[in-house]
């Protein structure tokens, strides 16, 4: 969490980091205890970024590409999607079957969203804003990060002004739950 760098710098290096952890699931047998451990990673991971682009990189994905409106609008309903996936892997141990079914669904769905995003927002976005903006960005996703909750919230708003007002707090009490319950913790 917090690599430096412009905000496609900064969110590509969380999707490899994602994707080390899928690797991590994928080589251990189903059943074994890590999978959930390596998967709550993941998924505290995921949610932390996807918290901090839909607060700036979608904003500024409607600001700068002419059709802004609707690539921002197709992102975010990738995410409501791989969260309610992830809102269902949370009460499931390794050992249940319904969690291999829906890890493999979360990394089904997230490869394929970090493959359209890799592939045609970020040079696209890289070619309609300045350097700078996408160093202020990138600050702005860092610190976003770091207040975000942990834990998938599938009913919270995705959209500002209202996500970036409540995101903070939610994440005070998912960093506390995670605490507690040592959630996340090798």
């Amino acid at each position: 969490m917090g690599h430096g760098g412009d905000v496609i710098a900064e969110l590509t290096t969380d999707h490899r980091e994602v994707e080390e952890l899928f690797g991590k699931i994928e080589a251990l047998r189903p059943g074994d205890e890590q999978r959930k451990k390596y998967a709550d990673q993941a998924v505290i991971e995921l949610v932390r970024h996807s918290v901090a682009e839909e607060a700036y990189l979608y904003p500024a994905v409607r600001e700068f590409l002419p059709d802004g409106d609707t690539v921002a609008d197709k992102e975010i309903e990738d995410h409501a999607e791989a969260e309610r996936t992830m809102k269902a892997l949370e009460a499931l141990g390794a050992d249940d079957p319904e969690f291999d079914r829906l890890i493999g669904e979360l990394m089904t769905e997230i490869r394929s969203h970090v493959r359209d995003e890799e592939d045609n927002l970020f040079p696209r976005l890289r070619s309609a804003a300045s350097e700078e903006q996408l160093m202020k960005l990138g600050d702005k996703v860092r610190q976003a990060k770091k207040t975000a909750p942990t834990r998938p919230h599938p009913s919270a708003p995705d959209t500002p002004p209202a996500n970036k007002l409540l995101a903070p707090g939610t994440g005070m009490v998912d960093r506390i739950r995670d605490a507690l319950t040592g959630r996340g913790k090798d």
